[in-house]
């Protein structure tokens, strides 16, 4: 049982450090910002998961693969994909309504967070 539970921590953290690694590099040796890098990304879950590879590679690497921002492109394809199924209407609200959790705590949260830290300029 503890063996499985350490080849499950290992493929998360080869995938998911992977996937930040690629980022890094882009970062490092392009002169892509970090927005379009972003776009670039979710992009790419969005386009994995629409030839249907994204599915294999969360089924293997679980969390290192839904966690990174490629992750929630695949998650937003996939609520389209499934509401594609109701029809146009689906098509298009499918993805928020896949991803409302996470969309929510996001905003929840970076909202508690802006109330209790003061924010500072990087340039100061």
């Amino acid at each position: 049982m503890f063996v499985e539970y350490l080849i499950t921590f290992v493929k998360v953290f080869v995938v998911g450090g992977a996937i930040c690694t690629i980022a890094q590099l882009l970062i490092n040796y392009t002169k892509i910002t970090a927005g379009k890098i972003l776009v670039l990304f979710l992009l790419s879950g969005v386009f994995l998961r629409a030839i249907g590879v994204y599915n294999h590679i969360v089924d293997f690497a679980q969390a290192g693969a839904t966690v990174p921002i490629s992750g929630f492109g695949h998650l937003l394809a996939e609520g389209a994909i499934k509401g594609a199924k109701e029809g146009l209407f689906g098509a298009l609200t499918g993805g928020i309504t896949a991803a409302g959790m996470g969309i929510t705590a996001a905003i929840v949260f970076g909202y508690l967070f802006s109330i209790i830290f003061k924010a500072k300029s990087k340039i100061n």
